[in-house]
């Protein structure tokens, strides 16, 4: 049985087939079409947005929280089209399944400098897995099935479709919708049997195991895999930066994160350890910069990695293994579990532990709690405000690079940064898209004034749409990664560093948000507090000291022989 539809109401049955419920968008008349049929769209909810880059970090911000595909729509072609690409990049290094629809030229029009013409195929192609541009009607189904199926196909990430304004509005006899169990992967690889053998006999010989979880194990909320396993080898466990929340922050085998943004005791282990078991992680740039001052030279890695070109890309292995990291932490553990003499790990733990113990201690006692307010004042005090079940999305930049294992992280998912894209203006929209995945969670967005003064005008997305997550500005009134470069670096010569800004407790007032100051580190919590009880958009101007200034990258510096 077949139904006439235009390729605009053939999109939109595509992505209801595939359970979209919410599409995240700006109205164009490239796609007059598909708006047109999500108007009788009961099961998907429009959010309309006002740029189409934060309506990106939205469905980026769904779809790490949510496990699915998050669905952005720019309506219009050209200029609607190009603003998708900083979020895309975004999505793309964090491997996020976000797929992006846009508008797109008729196809009679091309190649003829017609109104806002772009090669949009050309344009996202470097910041996608894929991009197509739909060449009829007829094959728009096939073209979202196979979108779908490319973004959430490992190792996930964006894609784009373009679809022309003649292809949405041609009409066609289209055949019902398959369901995307018909075309999906159903199955994951496993480790190969010789393979856990060998990385069994040697975690067991180890007496100083470190096992390194990054996203394999975050995504898949794989939290019990990596634990059984290093609860057999009683080993400790550290996180790669951006998933501090891949292990409950309480666990007496975590030891935070590791790296050169990650806490010192945790970055130890990995300096020090003889065996790294790296399990779903790329040991990428954010945690190890790619050198070996960060990761024990003489240490022996088992790396489980999912996606094939991963292993040993970066940091030669004993041990390559290509497999779903929970399914191989799964075969790892029962291995163990038969090896009747193992060495043991215990001193190298208990140390550990004590360590960890004492680093924590230090944290609170070492706190600032004077004015102005410092950073580590200000963490502290949301430690303790914060419920533990709150989800935190960061942005890039000094404040929130201090915060990002400042934080206490009890539940998977709870942390959304924007990991090696380093973008700033990502976490208020990103949160958006958090709460929409999570509606019972609190979802609490920490941005500098610069990143949030980029991406304010979507309170009245936040507003109109009843999202209610609380951002926490905080004000040091410059762009703090920068200016401490030229502070540290260029002899205090400062250009473009200053950033002047509206109060964003009245700014948020306006839009129809609550808003809170907090002049001094006394009324943080207070203020905190009232934002997440008042049951709508809320944003707390936290003024923070303008001295407080960290260069992160000093790598990045040191061709100049300082």
């Amino acid at each position: 049985m077949s139904t006439l539809m235009s390729g605009g109401q053939a999109a939109i049955a595509a992505l209801e087939a595939e359970d979209t419920r919410y599409v995240f968008g700006l109205i164009g008349s490239a796609t007059m079409e598909m708006f047109d049929a999500l108007y009788d769209a009961d099961d998907i909810r429009f959010i309309g947005i006002h740029d189409e880059r934060t309506g990106t970090h939205m469905a980026d911000g769904y779809a790490r929280a949510s496990g699915k595909a998050g669905v952005v729509l720019a309506g219009q072609n050209g200029p609607g089209a190009t603003n998708l690409v900083t979020g895309l990049s975004q999505a793309k290094a964090a491997f996020s399944p976000v797929v992006s629809i846009a508008g797109a030229l008729s196809s009679g029009h091309i190649y003829r400098d017609a109104f806002q013409e772009v090669d949009q195929q050309s344009l996202f192609t470097p910041v996608t897995k894929k991009t197509w541009t739909a060449p009829s009607a007829e094959r728009v189904p096939e073209l979202f099935r196979e979108a779908f199926r490319t973004a959430l196909a490992p190792r996930q990430g964006p894609v784009q479709l373009n679809l022309p304004r003649d292809v949405l509005s041609a009409q066609h006899q289209f055949a019902a919708q398959q369901s995307p169990q018909q075309y999906r992967n159903h199955s994951l690889p496993a480790a190969h049997p010789d393979q856990v053998q060998a990385a069994a006999r040697l975690l067991a010989a180890s007496t100083q195991t470190v096992i390194v979880a990054g996203g394999g194990i975050k995504n898949s909320l794989a939290q019990d895999e990596a634990l059984a396993l290093a609860t057999v080898l009683n080993c400790p466990i550290v996180t790669s930066p951006g998933h501090g929340d891949a292990i409950a922050f309480d666990h007496p085998l975590n030891a935070g994160q590791m790296g050169p943004r990650g806490n010192p005791v945790a970055s130890r282990l990995v300096k020090e350890a003889d065996v790294i078991l790296a399990l779903g992680t790329r040991l990428g740039f954010n945690s190890t910069f790619y050198t070996y001052d960060n990761i024990n030279r003489d240490a022996k890695i088992i790396q489980i990695e999912l996606e094939p070109t991963a292993i040993g890309r970066f940091f030669p292995v004993e041990i390559g293994i290509w497999s779903d990291a929970p399914t191989a932490a799964r075969q790892l553990t029962a291995a163990l579990q038969e090896i009747d003499n193992r060495a043991t790990a215990d001193q190298w733990t208990q140390a550990y532990q004590q360590e960890r113990k004492d680093y924590l201690a230090r944290r609170d006692a070492e706190a600032v709690l004077t004015h102005p307010t410092q950073p580590s004042g200000l963490f502290k005090t949301l430690r303790q405000v914060l419920p533990q079940d709150a989800a935190i999305t960061m942005d890039a930049g000094t404040l929130c690079l201090q915060a990002t294992d400042a934080m206490n992280y009890w539940t998977p998912k709870s942390l959304f940064t924007p990991l090696d894209f380093g973008l700033v203006g990502f976490s208020f929209a990103a949160g958006l898209g958090v709460k929409c995945a999570m509606p019972e969670r609190p979802v609490v967005s920490l941005m500098g004034d610069g990143g949030f003064g980029m991406t304010m005008s979507e309170l009245s997305t936040a507003v109109d749409n009843n999202i209610s997550t609380v951002t926490i500005v905080m004000n040091n009134q410059c762009w703090g990664a920068e200016k401490a470069y030229q502070r540290d670096f260029f002899n205090g010569r400062y250009i473009g560093a200053d950033v002047s800004s509206p109060p964003f407790d009245e700014v948020a007032r306006l839009y129809g948000a609550a808003g809170y100051k907090a002049t001094r580190l006394s009324e943080v919590a207070p203020a905190v507090e009232a934002a997440l009880a008042c049951g709508k958009p809320a944003v707390v101007d936290v003024a923070v000291d303008p001295e407080a200034l960290y260069s992160f990258r000093r790598d990045s510096f040191t061709h100049r022989g300082g």
